[in-house]
């Protein structure tokens, strides 16, 4: 007789379905490409983590020059130039929009020096002397091109110049080089393109036929109206012939910096447009490194924390699920290197967020198979499991699509670190549906089909209830009998949030309001009274000075120039010994206004874009409960900010959006459930059925939140005073949209279909309307079928 492929050998008791060898094959695959990855190459780590400065400039309009993409990928060009001739490490410089370039330069930390070389407009120009005088003259132009500029060499003394005989779009590559005839100092090379050769060589043939120590056998080399260099010809140099070749040199003793900035300035040539520094951020080394082991601590325990967790809960499952989450980290990683995202601090917070997001599928789909088992009692293991998987598919989709929107608004409207923490999560939830749905399917799949598995189910952890399911069963509490005194109880705290937001207002951050801040990190204790007044006395009374971790002094002002930040660094220094600069922000006012309409722009997309993709998969009843929920846990938020006076910028709205997603994902649980009870009797009472939805997911929201609160505890505790705000922000959305899906949520879905019912079955309506026609379905039935002759 043959054995049918799917049973096991004779000698065994229990069949058991052999697990698809596909889903194995993508797991190990998934896991050897990420460990690849992970061991062949290195995370692209943002500014904030390595520390430098990242500039953002815009282009605009010159006299003659439309500033538009065109104009601006030429100044990128010549930036590039700029930017290369610096030295510095793995520079980076793009174009952002039509009218923006971000330059980020690592390890450069003096602000200063970085926005003079790369954003001067480096008009170099070559101009013949025509006299000299001690009078002061104009830089202006005459009406004959002449003008007259204070000599560099000779002070007191002004050098008039003739028209520009020569622009530095004729110098084709510039160079330092060390002078080899003196050995005292360094000197920039030039080389011309052909045509400015034959002009240099005319400007040098007249200088050689003057005599020797007169002006006019002087050259000036100007940059920005600034004479750089005047030398003068030397009496080798033939009238008439002047220097040939098409190179030259410009001498005067530079020390070996000065020549490689004026070599960088020269060979950039002319920028196109004009440019102005919209943000500036610059980051200490050591700030970033705190922040990274910071993070790594905060992720190590979380991760330890929600392990241990997940496995005491759901027992052997639960340890299967806490290796899926290890290699989900992995593949998270991997995916973040081969993608070349750049990893920021949001973006790392990001990462480890995720990890707790990623254990909500895991415990989706225990907490079925535990109510598949308990409510068939088989000792076939292997079904429950797949059953669980089936059923939690459809939740888990929703709820990871719902916070994918949110990711994705946060990549599109945000700027800077705050958009690596949308990608950071788009990633992290993408790679939780591939460990939860593939890798932890797999290894349950291969553990419940082991005979000594099977023998002691109770190892697998859905055998048994689980204490908080057996209280609840015991108890059988009706959660929404009054919905009216929760709907209640929320309107009144949604009008707490509002009375601060309105009373207290709200403390935005640089990034909405523009202007600048600065944390200054002191070798000696400085309390923020002292901070307050040296600021105050440096010329800055209406500067915010606060205390920020570790000692550390933050100043925020509406406008405050690279010298005058020197000057407040100077006045703490009088205070707080050795004083360096951890972290400055400079954001424009245009930029701040644009991003902060940005940001209520992604607000509204979201709600709009959550209540149009729940519409779609539930009925428009439960999309408006569920929405109206989110915007309650929104509310409350905020107006936790207000009351507290904590800070609200582009971190605190990446935290919002993320509450934005959690919440609707801990809604649509119940709701999924709630669609899948009036799928099977459309006509039962929805209150009870909601109740029921609820009671039945009450454990899956508890020990997803609690695997959430570990990671944001483990942040809030040791992710330092950047994080701080971010994991409250999450700390409390997480609390609050637990409690919005009971108190809120349900009691407005059941209003709404109170007022809107769901329309009955078409067979009900069918049999609604020979009812009315004074016939019960069975009599009209019968009364049909003798019409047409029929036997009954």
């Amino acid at each position: 007789m043959s054995r049918a492929p799917w049973s096991r050998a004779p000698w065994s008791r229990q069949p058991w379905s052999r697990p698809p060898l596909w889903r194995a094959v993508v797991a190990l695959a998934a896991v050897a490409l990420s460990l690849y990855i992970a061991l062949t190459q290195s995370a692209r780590l943002g500014l904030d983590l390595r520390g430098g400065t990242q500039i953002v400039l815009e282009t605009r309009d010159s006299p003659t020059v439309k500033a538009d993409a065109a104009s601006t990928d030429r100044a990128l060009e010549v930036l590039r130039q700029r930017v290369d001739a610096l030295g510095v490490s793995e520079p980076g410089i793009a174009r952002s929009g039509e009218k923006r370039i971000i330059v980020e330069l690592p390890g450069v930390q003096d602000p200063r020096k970085a926005a003079e070389v790369i954003g001067r407009t480096a008009q170099l120009t070559v101009h013949p002397v025509t006299g000299a005088t001690a009078d002061e003259g104009s830089a202006t132009p005459e009406a004959d091109g002449s003008r007259t500029l204070p000599d560099p060499d000779r002070p007191g003394n002004h050098l008039k110049l003739g028209p520009t005989a020569l622009t530095g779009e004729g110098v084709e590559d510039a160079e330092a080089v060390l002078d080899q005839q003196s050995l005292s100092g360094w000197m920039v090379s030039l080389d011309f393109r052909k045509g400015a050769g034959d002009t240099w060589a005319k400007i040098t043939s007249d200088a050689a036929c003057a005599p020797q120590g007169a002006p006019e056998r002087r050259v000036v080399i100007a940059l920005d109206n600034k004479i750089i260099s005047a030398p003068g010809v030397t009496a080798d140099v033939v009238c008439g012939t002047g220097i040939t070749g098409g190179s030259t040199q410009i001498s005067g003793g530079f020390a070996r910096a000065e020549a490689r900035e004026l070599a960088a300035l020269v060979k950039g040539g002319a920028l196109p447009v004009p440019l102005d520094v919209v943000e500036q951020r610059t980051v200490g080394p050591t700030l970033g490194a705190d922040a990274i082991e910071a993070s790594t601590k905060a992720a190590l325990i979380g991760i330890a924390l929600t392990a241990l967790f997940i496995t005491v809960v759901y027992r052997l499952l639960g340890a299967l699920a806490a290796l899926a989450l290890g290699l989900y980290g992995l593949i998270s990683y991997a995916a973040l290197v081969a993608l070349g995202a750049t990893l920021t601090l949001p973006g790392l917070a990001g990462f480890v967020l995720a990890i707790g997001m990623a254990v909500d599928a895991n415990v989706l789909v225990f907490e079925r198979a535990r109510e598949e088992y308990l409510g068939v009692r088989s000792k076939d293991l292997s079904k429950p499991v797949k059953t669980g998987f089936a059923k939690a598919w459809s939740a888990v989709i929703d709820s990871n699509v719902t916070t994918l929107l949110a990711a994705g608004l946060l990549f599109f409207f945000a700027t800077g670190p705050v958009k690596g923490f949308g990608v950071t999560l788009c990633i992290g939830v993408l790679a939780s549906m591939l460990t939860a749905l593939v890798i932890t399917r797999t290894l349950a799949d291969f553990a419940v089909a082991r005979s000594f598995v099977r023998k002691r189910p109770g190892l697998t952890g859905i055998a048994s209830t689980g204490r908080f399911r057996t209280w609840l069963s015991r108890r059988d509490p009706n959660l929404v009998r009054h919905r009216r005194r929760w709907l209640g109880a929320s309107a009144l705290l949604v009008a707490v949030a509002v009375a601060g937001i309105l009373i207290r207002g709200l403390d935005f951050g640089v990034e909405f309001t523009g202007g600048r801040l600065v944390e200054y990190g002191t070798s000696r204790s400085v309390d923020a009274d002292t901070a307050r007044n040296a600021v105050s006395d440096a010329g800055f009374p209406r500067a915010v000075v606060q205390e920020s971790g570790d000692g550390d002094i933050t100043v925020r002002t509406e406008k405050l120039t690279d010298d005058e930040q020197q000057r407040v660094k100077a006045a703490l220094e009088e205070s707080g010994g050795t004083v360096t600069v951890e972290r400055d922000e400079q954001i424009g006012p245009s930029l701040g206004s644009e991003l902060r309409q940005k940001a209520l722009l992604a607000l509204g997309i979201a709600v709009a874009a959550q209540l149009i993709y729940l519409s779609v998969r539930f009925r428009w009843t439960l999309a408006a409960a569920a929405v109206s929920a989110m915007v309650h846990d929104v509310l409350l938020v905020v107006g936790l900010f207000a009351w507290l006076g904590r800070p609200v910028d582009s971190v605190f709205l990446a935290a919002l959006l993320t509450v934005i997603g959690y919440s609707v994902n801990d809604t649509v649980v119940v709701f999924d459930r709630v669609r899948e009870a009036r799928r099977r009797d459309p006509r039962g009472d929805l209150e009870k059925t909601a109740n029921h939805a609820v009671v039945q997911t009450l454990p899956r929201t508890v020990n997803t939140g609690m695997g959430a609160l570990f990671i944001l505890t483990a942040l809030a505790v040791l992710g330092g005073d950047s994080l701080a705000d971010f994991s409250v922000a999450l700390i409390a959305g997480v609390l609050v949209g637990i409690a919005s899906t009971l108190f809120t949520a349900v009691p407005i879905a059941i209003a709404l279909e109170h007022r809107n019912p769901t329309p009955p079955p078409a067979r009900d309506r069918r049999a609604a309307r020979e009812v009315h026609d004074g016939y019960g379905p069975l009599e009209a039935r019968r009364k049909k079928e003798r019409g047409t002759g029929a036997v009954v």
